[in-house]
């Protein structure tokens, strides 16, 4: 009997450790998509309030989104494995 419970509980620990790390890396794609659609917002809006023809802001500032998610990503991937 112990050695199923202990194979039970191992079994248990396995799928709460690949929910905790499943869990980790969704919230970091929302995590991205925030950071590019905050970004992308602003430069929409700075592009709407200057009246251009070409969505310049939105680009760059879409972009530098981009470039600063990564950056977060890579940081925290660093932290979660030392």
């Amino acid at each position: 009997m112990q050695t199923e419970e202990t194979k039970e509980e191992k079994g248990l620990a396995k799928q709460r450790k690949y929910f905790s790390a499943y869990a980790k890396y969704s919230a970091m794609g929302f995590q991205m998509f925030a950071v590019i659609a905050v970004f992308a917002f602003i430069g929409y809006k700075i592009d709407e309030r200057q009246n251009s023809k070409t969505p310049l802001w939105t680009a760059f500032l879409s972009l530098l989104g981009v470039f600063c998610s990564l950056y977060l990503v890579i940081r925290s991937i660093k932290k979660l494995n030392p």
